[in-house]
């Protein structure tokens, strides 16, 4: 792909080839279709990378100081190579701009789809090139009606918008703009619209009578003296109830003129870059508040908001950098009843082919304030999809290492396995040594442990239940395979195609087998169901709806990492039922989602095509009731209708005439699986279920969030799908 870059050193501008970036989790990959060039900030830095070495020391004494405390740390050499080095480096350009989304990373899914048009933020992120990989709190949709030229400039948007809410103005406050380039112009217009009465100050004559256009209540051209009187009388005698200085220049002079038109403690909000020295005795004698706007608002710069996505609560931040940006892209929006208006502040256009051109603009003496760069339209087309091969099942003896003991496992797995003959509780291991300790107690295990090699390692321990959280089961797994022990993994099995990769190849090495917690298959439903279908031909269709009730933004569950949200937590287990009952390969897989603010996708459907033209829907949302049932199962073939109800009830329907069977209790086969897999370890055998199908449901559930971010069907067998010993 194509982007613009700047030597450090010599400050050459240069379009050049570079390697297409790959989206990773919590980020997404977008396609830029038009990004924006500040004038301002932009001009700064690229007269800063032509200048000479000792002009560079000269306006970053901050760098000069590093690397003389490097020169007497390492030595004179080491500090000079450091330098140069890091002037060799290429600098990124750009920092605002709009296009299309054509990849989604993990944790994203449902929030954003592919082909979405949305505005990316962010120095070394949004940068002037044809592809960008930039997180979620630096990305925000598109309304309907706002082109990408308009969108491109909704970082510059923010950057006024917190800076003007960083003078805490309100209706009828009198607003001072010092400096009506790009980020001023938009500035007043947002003051405007919050019903501050605005007065714009600049050398410029032709911004100023924009200024007016757009919204300011008077202009002052500074080229003619003095504009403290006309401030003065503008409000009452008082001064202005806020300064914003957006200017962009090395002089000092904004902040001094700030402090002439402030009234008695108001705020000055610094937004531009300009000269900060400034006279102490009139910011002491009016107590101004001086306030340095950070960039587009709270979480810029905090990389536990920014890159790892972590979450600021609402009642202590209302406005982050992401609200801000969304913000001004409904500002921009024809539904907006004051509308932001771009388009006047745009001066010039330009192809990104040529986008050295408009750099040559901005060191010349032709008025600009905004600058688009257009990009081409074509579109990368997301990978194609591979299968795994199967692997061969294992035998041996009963003796059980358990890692992991929370809630599921102690209300559910333990209980039935303590209840099962023959069966050694040899250790337990849990994160809390208390935890573990009653585990050992509670279930009569021989040991208790902190630590995994308590199990992974002991020779006499031959079988491994992991039951942690979802984010530990593949490598666990593939640890345990690799020991040569038997593995019962709750589900999932891997959160994506390297944990699955990472199974295959320790299974294909190892004399031991792996089962997953997919325990539906062994419900007597399920399994009369299967039997009932057996005397049916043709394809089969089935609708599984799943009302599975909200789990909460606080779950771990939703925790990209740690739990890789529901679709591979729990609808897992929807995706392997409906491969049992209809019990042929699944070709492909399509899913579509609801969106949701601060956590992973809860609501979608998934629909699975299969090798014998049957098709699956699974319905699963946290939306509804469950007081009318969690899960319902309906398959249809050769003219038989069945329906499970929350398994405790089962219709047959064939010939007009239904047979129902009720349980008393639920039964959803967890005993059953359990003792599958002991009796496969004490007897020998096969594993209980086929573990290339372990493999292939696993696979087509991380398809369903991988269908998500492509915006289409993804194809596990045929022409489409590359088949390889991988997952």
């Amino acid at each position: 792909m194509k982007q613009l870059l700047q030597s450090a050193r010599s400050g050459k501008l240069v379009l050049a080839d570079v390697p297409e970036p790959r989206v990773t989790a919590g980020n997404l990959l977008v396609a830029t279709r038009a990004s924006a060039i500040s004038p301002g900030t932009e001009r700064l830095l690229v007269d800063f990378a032509k200048k000479g070495l000792l002009a560079k020391a000269k306006a970053r004494p901050d760098l000069v100081r590093k690397v003389i405390a490097k020169a007497r740390r390492d030595g004179i050499g080491a500090a000079v190579r450091a330098a140069f080095s890091r002037l060799d480096e290429p600098l990124p350009l750009g920092y605002s701009a709009a296009g299309r989304i054509v990849a989604v990373g993990a944790g994203l899914e449902g929030a954003f789809r592919i082909g979405e048009r949305v505005a990316i933020a962010g120095a070394g992120l949004a940068n002037h090139a044809e592809l960008n990989v930039v997180p979620r709190a630096l990305v925000a949709p598109i309304p309907d009606g706002v082109d990408d030229e308009d969108a491109c400039f909704a970082t510059l948007g923010a950057i006024a918008l917190h800076g003007t809410r960083n003078l805490s103005l309100g209706l009828g406050d009198v607003a001072a703009v010092v400096g009506v380039g790009l980020i001023g112009q938009i500035a007043v217009q947002l003051l405007a619209a919050a019903g501050v009465r605005v007065i714009a100050l600049d050398y410029k004559p032709e911004r100023l009578a924009l200024a007016l256009r757009l919204g300011a209540e008077r202009a002052l051209d500074l080229a003619h003296g003095d504009p403290t009187l006309a401030v003065m009388n503008l409000s009452r005698g008082k001064g202005a109830d806020g300064v914003l200085v957006a200017a962009s220049t090395e002089s000092s002079e904004p902040l001094s003129t700030a402090a002439k038109i402030a009234r008695d403690r108001a705020r000055v909000s610094l937004v531009g870059m300009s000269g900060t020295t400034f006279d102490y005795r009139e910011f002491q004698k009016k107590e101004l508040t001086l306030v340095v706007s950070r960039s587009y608002g709270p979480g810029r710069y905090d990389e536990d908001f920014e890159g790892r996505g972590v979450k600021y609560p609402d009642g202590f931040v209302r406005w982050t950098e992401t609200d801000n940006l969304s913000e001004v892209l409904r500002l921009m929006a024809p539904s907006a009843t004051r509308r932001l208006d771009i388009k006047p502040l745009i001066t010039h256009r330009f192809d990104f082919a040529d986008a050295q051109s408009a750099y040559r603009l901005l060191e010349s003496d032709t008025p600009q304030l905004g600058v688009v760069l257009a990009y081409d339209e074509s579109t990368p087309l997301p990978d194609a999809v591979s299968f795994p091969k199967a692997a061969a099942p294992a035998t041996g003896k009963a003796v059980i290492g358990v890692i992991g003991a929370g809630q599921f496992a102690r209300s559910v797995l333990l209980p039935e396995l303590k209840a099962i003959r023959g069966v050694v509780l040899d250790t337990v291991v849990t994160r809390r040594a208390s935890s573990s300790a009653k585990a050992a107690e509670t279930f009569g295990f021989a040991q208790a442990s902190t630590d995994v090699d308590a199990v992974l390692a002991n020779p006499a321990i031959n079988a491994v239940i992991i039951a942690t959280r979802h984010g530990e089961h593949a490598d666990l797994a593939a640890r345990a395979l690799a020991a040569g022990k038997a593995v019962f993994v709750e589900k999932p099995l891997a959160l994506d195609r390297d944990g699955l990769n990472r199974i295959i190849e320790a299974r294909n090495a190892s004399k031991g087998f792996f089962q997953v917690g997919f325990n539906r298959r062994f419900a007597p439903f399920s399994r009369a169901v299967i039997d009932r279908l057996a005397q049916t031909a043709g394809p089969r269709v089935v609708s599984i709806r799943v009302n599975a009730g909200s789990a909460g933004e606080a779950t771990w569950v939703n925790d990209p990492t740690e739990g890789g949200g529901r679709i591979l937590g729990e609808a897992c287990h929807f995706i392997d039922l409906a491969r049992f009952i209809i019990g042929a390969p699944i070709v492909s897989v399509s899913t579509e989602a609801i969106g949701q603010s601060g956590t992973m996708t809860e609501d979608a459907t998934i629909t699975l095509r299969f090798a014998d033209s049957s098709l699956a829907t699974i319905v699963y949302t946290a939306r509804g009731d469950v007081a009318v049932g969690k899960e319902r199962i309906e398959a249809f073939a050769g003219g038989v209708s069945t329906v499970i109800e929350d398994f405790r009830s089962l219709a047959i329907a064939h010939a007009g005439r239904v047979k129902r069977t009720t349980n008393r209790a639920t039964d959803k086969g967890f005993r059953a699986e359990l003792d599958a897999f002991i009796g496969a370890i004490v007897r020998g055998g096969p594993a209980p279920i086929d573990e290339a199908e372990l493999i292939e449901t696993s696979l087509a559930t991380i398809a369903a969030l991988e269908a998500i971010r492509s915006g289409g069907r993804v194809t596990l067998i045929g022409d489409d799908a590359q088949t390889s010993e991988t997952a």
